[in-house]
C-alpha cells in the first residue's frame, strides 16, 4: 500500500548561533544536512531571536536610557522628571529591562499605569507560572534605580500631567492619545538599530536587550537562503523568519504574541490566505450516502473544481483563513518551542498540498 503524508513540521538542530555568523550558511548547511527530499514549495523557519544574535542587534540598558532622555528631550525640551508608562506588558523577559532603562531615564520618578490584566493575559497578581506580584516587582526594579515608583492599577483613574511624557508601553499600540497628552510608544526608541525600536526586545543578560530582527537584513536573510538551496538542488523553496505564534495558553489564559508581528520577512509565495473547504461538511451532508472509494472520489472532485476564491462561500465556513505567514508563524513556534530543543530552524513539507493532490 502506497504511504500517503499530509503536512509535516520539522525542527532542525542547528549549531548555536553567535554574533557575526553567517547565518545564511549556518541554515543553508543544516537544511542539507538534515532534509535528503528537498523540494519546490517546501518551506524553512527562522526563528527571530537567532537572526537578531547573528545581526548584533543588542544594546545596552544604558544605551536604551541615554537614547529614551534623547528622544523626551526632543519632545519637551527639557530632561523628564516623571515618565508615565501605560499598559507594560508584564514579563520578566520582555518588559522588566526596558523598565530598568526608564527608571535610569528619569529624573525623579516612575508612575505605571497597571492593570489586573495585561494585553496578552498576564495577570497583576499571583501570576500562575511565576508566582510574582508584577506591581511589587516592577516597583522594585524602578527603586533600585534610586527613583520613586507609583503604581496606578487603571489608566482611567489619573490624568497625566500634561507637562510630562506618557509612554504607551503595549506591545501592539492601540492608544492615540490621553488627555491631549503627547504620547510615545515603545517603537519610538532605539528606532537606529531596528525598525520595531523596543518592541519585541528581549532580555539577553541583566545590563543588555537583544531586539527584534531589522527587516533588510530578515529580508536578506531569507532571500539568500532560498537562493542558496535553488543553487544546491535546484528545487525552488519559501523562507520565513518567524517570531511569536498567537496561540492561547488554555490553563493560563496568555495569548504567545509579545512580538509586534508575526513574521518580520518571507518570501513571495508565502503572501495570501488559505482557500479551502470544509471537507467534514461534505462527509456529513453532500455525500453522506456515499463510503469509501467513492466518497474519497466525490470529495477530490469538489476540490478541484473549488473557486479561486471562497469569500464568504458557505463551502470553506469553519476553515478562518488566516494569513499563510501567520498559521505557519504558528505551527513552526510550537515545533521550536523556547527552551532546550536547540532547533531554531523548522523545515514544512507539503504545506500547500491537500486531499486532491496527486504524487
Amino acid at each position: 500500500m502506497t504511504k500517503k503524508y499530509g503536512v509535516s513540521s520539522t525542527g532542525l538542530i542547528a549549531p548555536i548561533i553567535r554574533e557575526g555568523d553567517n547565518i545564511t550558511e549556518v541554515v543553508t548547511n543544516t537544511v542539507l544536512n538534515a532534509i535528503d527530499n528537498i523540494e519546490d514549495g517546501d518551506i524553512i523557519g527562522i526563528t527571530e531571536s537567532v537572526v537578531a544574535r547573528a545581526e548584533g542587534n543588542y544594546v545596552t540598558i544604558n544605551e536604551v536610557a541615554e537614547n529614551i532622555k534623547k528622544v523626551i528631550n526632543a519632545l519637551l525640551k527639557t530632561s523628564p522628571k516623571t515618565i508615565y508608562l501605560l499598559r507594560p506588558i508584564y514579563s520578566r523577559n520582555r518588559f522588566a529591562m526596558i523598565l530598568k532603562a526608564f527608571a535610569r531615564a528619569a529624573e525623579k520618578k516612575i508612575v505605571i499605569f497597571m492593570p489586573p490584566m495585561d494585553e496578552v493575559g498576564n495577570v497583576l497578581k499571583n501570576h500562575p507560572f511565576t508566582g510574582l506580584n508584577y506591581d511589587e516587582y516592577y516597583k522594585s526594579i524602578v527603586e533600585a534605580e534610586g527613583k520613586e515608583c507609583e503604581i496606578i492599577n487603571s489608566p482611567e483613574d489619573k490624568k497625566v500631567d500634561i507637562s510630562e511624557v506618557a509612554i504607551d508601553c503595549t506591545v501592539h499600540p492601540s492608544f492615540k492619545i490621553i488627555n491631549n497628552k503627547r504620547l510615545l510608544n515603545l517603537s519610538d526608541f532605539c528606532k537606529d538599530k531596528c525598525e520595531a525600536g523596543l518592541l519585541g526586545s528581549n532580555k539577553a543578560s541583566e545590563e543588555k536587550l537583544k531586539l527584534f530582527p531589522s527587516r533588510q537584513y530578515s529580508e536578506n536573510t531569507i532571500n539568500e537562503i532560498a537562493w542558496n538551496i535553488y543553487k544546491e538542488t535546484g528545487k525552488k523553496v519559501e523562507v520565513m523568519v518567524y517570531g511569536d505564534g498567537c496561540f492561547k495558553d488554555p490553563v493560563g489564559g496568555i495569548w504567545e504574541f509579545a512580538d509586534p508581528v508575526t513574521t518580520p520577512a518571507y518570501t513571495k509565495g508565502l503572501k495570501g490566505t488559505p482557500n479551502e473547504l470544509k471537507l467534514k461538511n461534505f462527509a456529513d451532508e453532500k455525500f453522506k450516502d456515499l463510503k469509501g472509494e467513492d466518497l474519497s472520489k466525490a470529495i477530490k472532485e469538489e476540490i478541484s473544481k473549488k473557486d479561486k476564491d471562497l469569500k464568504g462561500n458557505m463551502t470553506s465556513q469553519g476553515t478562518t483563513p488566516r494569513r499563510y505567514v501567520d498559521l505557519l508563524a504558528s505551527l513552526m513556534d510550537l515545533t521550536s518551542g523556547s527552551g532546550d530543543k536547540g532547533t531554531p530552524i523548522v523545515y514544512v513539507k507539503r504545506y500547500f498540498e491537500n486531499y486532491a493532490t496527486e504524487k
